[in-house]
């Protein structure tokens, strides 16, 4: 059996830049950051409050 390895090749060249990010960046990827760690929560706690209704229904 002759197995081939496949290799993804992406389209950039460059991940990231040479300098630092500008104050407007830097508050941007801030701002999605503490969106996403608030969905990420807020879809937790949903599943958790979920899955406590059916344990007491089951019990």
């Amino acid at each position: 059996m002759n197995t081939k390895k496949t290799e993804l090749e992406l389209g950039v060249d460059f991940i990231g830049g040479q300098g630092s990010l500008t104050p407007e960046e830097e508050k941007a990827l801030n701002d999605f950051f503490k969106q996403r760690k608030f969905t990420t929560t807020k879809t937790l706690l949903k599943s958790l409050s979920k899955t406590a209704k059916l344990s007491k229904v089951n019990t």
